[in-house]
């Protein structure tokens, strides 16, 4: 039987978002909810803030003397001094500049270099493509550490931005080469290809429907380069090629080298430097390990090992190159 149309009630159609719920919300920021990550971001951004207001809440002149020659940690001195009376806890605070400076600076120079490379190299193919791509394979040859300590030496007024800038520039063809191998993936794919054939221009295609699903490549080459950057930038403060002048943990790590920390049993002067290049480290391989599990489905998983089949039974996962489902032991 018809039933009258007056019966029926026109219904708007939902919003997207409310079909969606706040779950498509959740989806976006899933890859902050990561304990590893936000563990890593939390750290990194703590040393950001510490290099931007260190010379201002820094309680001594970290250059200074006094006649507090060689202490201990105490009240005064948080981290003890050198054997010049210098505070050590100053030079940490004030050194932290430096060295999230030179790796922040560095990572973005060659993460943006990388994309502009490899991204476009991939996508676009032929004469053009394989030119970049061989200049890449150029850049994978050319030692980065020699060539800094080279120019560093001809140029000691040249300051930390010239050695970011220099390890930017050399550091750049690895995450090249994957996001180039990454877009030649993508480039075939059927989205791109009808965005292609609805006639959109090469340059949407490559920024709305390739780099975006490159972002998380993309973060993990930021991050290697930026932990790149700042081991280097100690090293080279290490050996004595940075200007003693600028202080970072290298510099701390020279001094108390130099004049026998370690022997004096004067340990307050290198573990605070060797820890404070520990934990920005773990920070910098925790926000990378958060970038993998969130690319990588099994790596979300958690660690689980145990799993139930169509028939309800618990079943143990034999992860392997390929994880496959086994008995589980009565």
């Amino acid at each position: 039987m018809a039933l009258p149309a007056a019966d029926f009630k026109a219904v708007a159609p939902l919003p997207a978002e409310a079909i969606a719920g706040p779950a498509a919300k959740r989806r976006r920021f899933r890859f902050l909810t990561g304990g590893k990550t936000l563990t890593g971001l939390i750290v990194l951004a703590f040393f950001v803030v510490i290099a931007i207001i260190g010379p201002w809440i820094a309680p001594f002149d970290p250059s200074a003397r006094s006649n507090d020659l060689l202490e201990s940690p105490s009240g005064k001195h948080w981290f003890g001094t050198t054997h010049l009376g210098q505070d050590i806890f100053s030079q940490v605070i004030v050194g932290t500049r430096s060295v999230m400076l030179v790796g922040l600076t560095a990572g973005i120079v060659a993460t943006i270099l990388a994309v502009l490379v490899g991204v476009t190299s991939g996508y676009l193919g032929g004469s053009a493509g394989e030119g970049l791509s061989a200049l890449s394979n150029v850049f994978l040859v050319i030692p980065a550490l020699p060539l800094i300590i080279i120019i560093g030496t001809a140029l000691p007024s040249g300051g930390d931005y010239l050695v970011a800038v220099i390890i930017g520039f050399t550091s750049w063809a690895w995450g090249a080469r994957i996001l180039r191998a990454q877009t030649l993936s993508l480039r075939r794919r059927e989205y791109v290809e009808a965005a292609r054939a609805s006639g959109e221009s090469t340059w949407r295609i490559i920024f709305f429907e390739i780099l975006p699903n490159l972002t998380a490549v993309i973060a993990s080459s930021f991050v290697g380069t930026v932990v790149f950057a700042v081991m280097s930038e100690i090293t080279l403060a290490f050996v004595g090629v940075s200007s003693f002048s600028e202080w970072n943990w290298g510099t701390i790590l020279f001094w108390a080298q130099s004049q026998q920390a370690l022997a004096q049993g004067a340990w307050w002067w290198f573990v605070p430097a060797g820890l404070a290049i520990a934990i920005l480290g773990t920070a910098l391989s925790l926000l990378n390990f958060g970038i993998d599990e969130f690319v990588s489905p099994r790596l979300r998983s958690g660690g689980k090992t145990k799993a139930k089949n169509a028939a309800g039974k618990t079943v143990r996962l034999r992860v392997g190159f390929t994880p496959v489902l086994g008995r589980e032991k009565p």
